[in-house]
């Protein structure tokens, strides 16, 4: 059986190829980490922030995946920085993929989960506080909710390859 490849534009490929703010942050105000198990996917969103202002001074992410997975975050962590905690949360993965030119339709969950990552590192960021902003909704978002934390992809991910006692 033959694959053909994705029809990914050109941005989504140059973004691949030279992701903006790629890599771990050590001094990152806060961190999240997201995963899709339908795909492997994995994003570990940083964020370092300016408590007094709130606002975003810096965005980076580490990424296991895909050429749109990339794409969306490195996109994302160049929208999201000067913004407010406020703002960078109004932003949507649809926006998120408006501004890499489109993903094929089996590549929108790169954009919620790039999405996903953002908004649960803020809302770390506020639980780490002992505060919750009016903003901040009670519940977790669609997005959030898409982007399992690591330690659940994993358990996932162990019940799927694990052998029977006796092949171990």
């Amino acid at each position: 059986m033959s694959r053909s490849p994705l029809p990914y534009n050109p941005k989504i490929l140059e973004l691949f190829r030279n992701p903006k703010n790629l890599g771990r942050m050590d001094d990152a105000t806060v961190s999240a980490v997201a995963g899709n198990p339908s795909c492997g996917d994995m994003i570990t969103f940083y964020l370092k922030i300016d408590e007094e202002k709130e606002v975003i001074v810096k965005a980076s992410f580490e990424s296991y995946g895909c050429a749109a997975n990339i794409a969306t975050s490195s996109i994302l962590t160049e929208m999201v920085t000067g913004k407010s905690l406020e703002e960078a949360w109004q932003t949507s993965w649809k926006t998120v993929a408006k501004e890499v030119g489109g993903l094929p339709n089996v590549k929108f969950h790169c954009g919620i989960l790039a999405v996903g990552a953002l908004r649960r590192a803020i809302r770390q960021y506020y639980r780490i506080k002992g505060k919750k902003p009016e903003w901040l909704p009670e519940e977790q978002t669609f997005e959030e909710k898409q982007a399992l934390e690591e330690e659940e992809l994993a358990e996932m991910l162990s019940k799927r390859v694990s052998l029977p006692e006796s092949e171990e």
